[in-house]
């Protein structure tokens, strides 16, 4: 693997410790030169942004009364000032503006808002990646979190069993894998069960297998045991035989922000939603991790859940206005390809074509005590020192939480992201 995966992926330290969170802090000097950019651009867009989120909530209303007309003129309008290289605001409603223009010409299912499904190479993410993780926390810290009491839990197994929901490129395992490999009676054999939807076209398990080929890269590199074993399917169609438990291993299942991409009772009677919970139920893992992102844009109306998404997405591109360049590649990258296709999904389809749909953390707590799964309380050590690298290297903006029992991420006292720990019951 590259030098760009390991200063990526790997961890310079210990697990535990601070170089766990790889990031990339800004000089004073850079600081005051963001600031003063970001309150330039506030006054500048102040006006422009008031305009276009308005103008974007007007079309929306037209588009849900039928009024083609007047949705067409509020998009030609909203096209002269939106723009995929503007400030956060622009940028948002150029993504937003074609999901309406989709939604009116009922093209929204053509656009897969698959993660597995997207157009870039696994170089190209893994660049756009870096940028994220040394800029925003949210995954570096579910990661630090997740893997710090993983290898807690298994520190004396001879054997580990991981089972991936949503595993992607895998880029949680590399750190954990070279964790394993300082172990001092010795790693353990690890197992991974990387599962992920099948993508489009003729070979649908083609980023699921290539995921299990880089991870075995790793195993070899240091020397952990390893065998992998890549599924892709639907979720709610997966049987606990198709994951081949043995006896002996710790099993750990592990979902880092996928599971709002999985359908509920509103689209279908038997909820996917409570099948896959049901799944990690009898699977009877030592450990269930939960990451989740928090949303409030599930609504079956359209109107609704348009103004919470626009809320939602105009916090998560602020984000990216505040802490990486305009002019950054990888930043247009993330934008378009990530959280604009979530954008074109939420706005653009409706049914079971509509994929992105969040809960709260809340919601998800008592569909998981429903399903037999009981929580398990935050590690207050390893709390405190995520805080603490969220402080020594983010914006200031960024705060990391606790409130039952979820490690709650945010910006600006709105929470994106939460993640919990769960046995059997």
């Amino acid at each position: 693997s590259s030098d760009l995966d390991d200063v990526v992926l790997l961890c310079n330290n210990e697990l535990k410790g601070n170089n766990c969170s790889n990031t990339e802090k800004s000089s004073p000097e850079e600081e005051r030169r963001r600031q003063h950019r970001s309150r330039r651009k506030k006054q500048n867009s102040l006006a422009d942004e008031v305009d276009l989120m308005t103008l974007l909530n007007q079309c929306a209303q037209a588009v849900s009364s039928f009024d083609l007309r007047g949705a067409n003129e509020l998009l030609r309008q909203i096209r002269q000032h939106a723009s995929p290289y503007g400030d956060s605001i622009q940028r948002l409603a150029h993504h937003v503006a074609n999901a309406l223009e989709a939604r009116i010409a009922g093209t929204g299912s053509t656009v897969s808002t698959n993660l597995v499904d997207a157009k870039f190479s696994a170089s190209d993410f893994l660049k756009a990646y870096r940028l994220y993780v040394s800029a925003v926390p949210f995954k570096r810290m579910s990661f630090f979190l997740a893997n710090c009491s993983i290898a807690k839990l298994a520190e004396k197994a001879t054997k580990i069993h991981i089972i991936d929901f949503g595993v992607f490129l895998g880029l949680q395992w590399p750190c954990l894998i070279q964790h394993l490999s300082k172990r001092p009676n010795g790693p353990p054999k690890l197992r991974i069960t990387g599962i992920d939807y099948p993508q489009q076209g003729f070979r649908p398990a083609q980023r699921v297998d290539a995921t299990g080929h880089r991870l075995s890269g790793y195993c070899a590199r240091f020397r952990v045991p390893f065998s992998y074993n890549g599924i892709a399917q639907k979720w709610e169609t997966i049987q606990p035989e198709d994951l081949k438990i043995e006896k002996d291993e710790l099993v750990i299942v592990n979902c880092m922000s996928r599971s709002g991409t999985l359908l509920d009772e509103t689209v279908e009677a038997n909820s996917p939603r409570d099948a896959f919970l049901a799944l990690v139920r009898k699977l009877n893992p030592s450990l269930f991790i939960h990451g989740v992102v928090n949303g409030t844009f599930n609504a079956p109306f359209f109107v609704t859940r348009f103004r919470e998404a626009l809320f939602h997405y105009s916090s998560v591109f602020d984000v990216f206005d505040e802490t990486i360049p305009r002019e950054a590649h990888e930043r247009f990258l993330i934008e378009s390809e990530v959280y604009g296709k979530e954008v074109f999904n939420v706005v653009a389809c409706e049914g079971a074509e509509r994929v992105q749909r969040p809960e709260t953390y809340k919601q998800w707590q008592v569909r998981t005590m429903k399903a037999g799964l009981r929580q398990v309380a935050l590690d207050q050590e390893l709390m405190e020192e995520a805080k603490a690298m969220v402080k020594a290297n983010y914006h200031k903006d960024f705060m990391v939480d606790v409130d039952r029992h979820w490690m709650l991420q945010g910006w600006k006292g709105r929470t994106f992201c939460a993640l919990s720990f769960w046995q059997p019951a």
